[in-house]
């Protein structure tokens, strides 16, 4: 159940993130409450993570999955340029997170 908090923690960021693009500067009030409510809800699911693993883990899982995923969505789904060098640097923080996950025992659990 703790990488349950942990993965709905960087889905609730990754939403928020989103939608404060998508507010426009907080000018657009629907979008503006789903990002104060989208971090809110992954500032407490995080916190709740923090209670099964380490600090250093979680917050390497959680930012590092957060950038994917916002820039995944940024090309996928808002026409954001995607290059080689970008790819690339994704990919590299992806196998960070393997690492980190495989090899490591940072996690603390």
């Amino acid at each position: 159940m703790s990488y349950v908090y942990l993965f709905l923690a960087i889905i609730f960021e990754v939403a928020g993130t989103v939608t404060l693009k998508l507010s426009d500067g907080f000018t657009k009030p629907l979008y503006a409450t789903v990002t104060i409510l989208g971090w809110g809800v992954a500032l407490y699911l995080l916190s709740i993570s923090l209670m099964y693993f380490n600090i250093g883990f979680t917050y390497a899982i959680w930012a590092s999955l957060g950038i994917v995923l916002v820039a995944l969505i940024g090309v996928v789904f808002l026409s954001e340029k995607a290059d080689w060098q970008g790819l690339l640097g994704l990919a590299l923080i992806l196998s960070g997170v393997v690492v980190l996950y495989k090899f490591s025992k940072m996690s603390g659990h």
